[in-house]
């Protein structure tokens, strides 16, 4: 199948949110519906932030400038499926994987413990849980869908086009096309972003303004704590294996030794076999050998 990755083009993006809609209706994710769930923030986005039902947002940023005094410039929150995803490596199960054919990052909720590790190790912030165990929900890449020869559900609601699907490197040269066209119309800031992030990601990004005025991640890299699980992963295999080997060392060793059943006599204080009555040992009869005596036929 080949690398994949989405294109977002913020600067053909109209905010209209199609996308989250989409996107929670495809994953069956549910919206709030209290009343006052939704509180104002002073700012047209909403949600605020992702969570455990939210899986893609698109953030509304201003500033001063423009026609007409205020510069937009939206960007898209969501899981931007690392190359080197630090959430997949530090998961003590499997519940987040690369998919080798396309590098999308998948989920796999049933194997997931909430032990919250991959939150920790994401540069973007991205792992949300829900449900009572607080099991993990990001957006998957609707790699059902495009195992399926389908669109991810939210490039397909996107009328402008700020949303395209396909070869990783083909999206790769729309983008630079796009931002040098940006560029000699004056958006001076214009760059493509994902194309060596993380290892490369599989979110390919337009910023018109530049990387942070979108609210992107200027310098992304995988977080201390993760690389010290990145590390520690062999070193932890290795003692689990010793382990192993000299529980299994202990078990050879005891293998045939049978204690025979003894019984002190206190009048002598001889020590004799329950079974014959002959004297094991005369005087004290308490047992002078170790267990590892014991074990090694001593």
């Amino acid at each position: 199948m080949g690398e994949k990755a989405f294109l977002f083009d913020s600067s053909r993006c109209t905010a209209c949110r199609g996308c989250q809609v989409a996107c929670k209706c495809w994953n069956n994710l549910p919206s709030p519906i209290e009343k006052n769930a939704n509180r104002l923030h002073g700012s047209y986005q909403s949600p605020m932030d992702l969570n455990g039902d939210t899986r893609l947002l698109i953030s509304f940023n201003e500033a001063e400038g423009g026609p007409k005094g205020v510069k937009w410039a939206f960007g898209r929150r969501s899981c931007q499926h690392c190359s080197d995803a630090p959430c997949a490596t530090v998961c003590p199960s499997s519940a987040l994987r690369v998919d080798e054919a396309t590098g999308l990052v998948g989920v796999n909720e049933d194997a997931c413990i909430g032990c919250r590790r991959c939150s920790t190790a994401c540069p973007y912030d991205v792992p949300r849980y829900h449900g009572p165990q607080g099991k993990i929900n990001k957006c998957t890449g609707c790699l059902d869908r495009v195992e399926n020869g389908m669109l991810p559900a939210c490039v397909t609601t996107c009328q402008p086009k700020a949303l395209m699907f396909g070869d990783r490197d083909e999206m790769i040269a729309i983008a630079k096309e796009r931002v040098e066209m940006l560029r000699a119309k004056g958006y001076e800031d214009a760059t493509v972003y994902g194309e060596e992030e993380m290892g490369g990601l599989h979110v390919i990004q337009v910023l018109k303004h530049g990387v942070a005025m979108h609210g992107q991640v200027e310098e992304p890299e995988m977080p201390a704590s993760a690389a010290l699980a990145q590390i520690m992963k062999p070193v932890v295999g290795v003692a689990s294996g010793a382990t192993v080997l000299g529980l299994a060392g202990m078990f050879a060793l005891a293998a045939g030794y049978k204690r025979d059943k003894l019984v002190y006599n206190e009048k002598t204080g001889d020590t004799l076999d329950a079974e014959t009555g002959a004297v094991v040992k005369h005087g004290d009869g308490q047992d002078e050998l170790s267990v590892k005596e014991h074990l090694m036929g001593r």
